[in-house]
């Protein structure tokens, strides 16, 4: 069955600002509404391992909003990180940190993972995709022009891989694509449709 069909008379609400997530599920067809009830504070324990921060940050986003989900609504929360020699690059505090995270990246593979959790009525599931990301050697002028010109401080890792830089710096990938884009569509579509037939 089509996930739009086990979707009837349902909602996705997705508790997210990211316009890259938004036109994600857009251009899936699904319904769905954004709903914000405030920026959580991105923050884990210590001891965690990167591959478990993104569902971790997932589910505790999510804790503001299960109390309030009507029973027709399947609520979505996702998180990114990028993985670079074992360190966890979030989103930059500024121009010259997000200067010095693409510096980082450059001529260099690192990772992207994204974790996703989905709630309906008792149900709770999440998961996790992730994909290798390859940049070439990037001259200093082209990470300033870019983050100069694109201002990428909403992004884990400081860049889009949709805009300039990903045309002219990424060499290839592993992966999904759209998990580096924000939202890991295909698996997103599957775990729908495995959540939506569970008895």
């Amino acid at each position: 069955m089509l996930l739009n069909q086990l979707l009837k008379g349902k909602t996705i609400v997705l508790a997210s600002q990211s316009p890259r997530r938004q036109q994600l599920l857009a251009e899936l067809g699904l319904p769905f509404e954004v709903r914000i009830n405030g920026e959580v504070e991105e923050t884990y324990p210590a001891n965690l391992k990167p591959e478990s921060i993104p569902e971790y940050l997932a589910m505790k986003k999510a804790e503001f909003y299960t109390h309030s989900l009507a029973s027709h609504e399947i609520l979505l929360t996702s998180d990114t990180i990028v993985c670079c020699k074992g360190k966890v690059l979030g989103k930059p505090t500024d121009r010259d940190n997000a200067i010095a995270i693409l510096k980082e990246l450059s001529g260099c593979k690192h990772t992207v993972i994204t974790g996703v959790a989905l709630y309906h009525g008792n149900r709770e599931h999440t998961f996790s995709a992730t994909t290798d990301v390859y940049f070439r050697n990037l001259a200093d002028e082209e990470i300033t022009h870019y983050v100069d010109t694109y201002k990428p401080f909403d992004k884990a890792g400081a860049y889009g891989i949709q805009e300039w830089i990903g045309y002219i710096g990424i060499e290839r990938i592993d992966g999904s694509y759209f998990n580096v884009m924000g939202l890991p569509v295909q698996k997103l579509y599957t775990e729908l449709i495995a959540l939506l037939s569970e008895k």
